[in-house]
């Protein structure tokens, strides 16, 4: 839990509790709540620098095909994760503004269709959410600050200063 978004961090090629029982489900599966809950603590430090709390959060983009790391944000953020029909919307907005560029005329803006819309909910309490994000938090803390700078490093094939 950082003071503000100039302090969130991300730890790479930092994977804890791995045992011989893990399998590349278990692996694939932290890699998905660890993009959770690094969103989590954008999204936490966005709320705290702005004052605005957070209803719902609108995704898109194609990681957002995937049903589990969406429902995994609903629940490790606490709000609904809504997902369009269409998941490229940037795209789609760029084209259609281009479409509707004065002499093109491709499309009329003021004609569209809603687009539809899956909407994941939190189906987690808010006592285990902020149990399993304390829980992250302590791992990502006791992660820093171990790496030596590439110099440093023990081991063969380090040139010698």
């Amino acid at each position: 839990m950082r003071e503000s978004l100039a302090e969130c961090v991300t730890v790479d090629r930092t994977i804890c509790g791995l045992t011989q029982g893990s399998t590349g489900a278990h692996l694939a599966r932290a890699v998905l709540e660890a993009v959770c809950f690094q969103t989590r603590e954008i999204l936490d430090s966005m709320q705290k620098d702005s004052g605005i709390i957070l209803n719902k959060l609108q995704v898109d983009g194609g990681m957002t095909s995937n049903n589990t790391l969406l429902q995994l944000q609903a629940d490790l953020a606490g709000v609904p994760v809504v997902r369009p029909s269409m998941t490229e919307t940037t795209a789609l907005g760029a084209a259609m503004a281009a479409g509707a560029a004065e002499g093109i005329a491709v499309w009329d803006l003021t004609k569209l269709t809603p687009l539809t819309t899956d909407d994941f909910v939190p189906t987690i309490l808010p006592e285990e959410r902020e149990d399993r994000y304390k829980r992250w938090c302590m791992a990502v803390e006791r992660c820093m600050g171990w790496e030596l700078p590439r110099d440093k490093q023990p081991g063969p094939g380090i040139a010698e200063n």
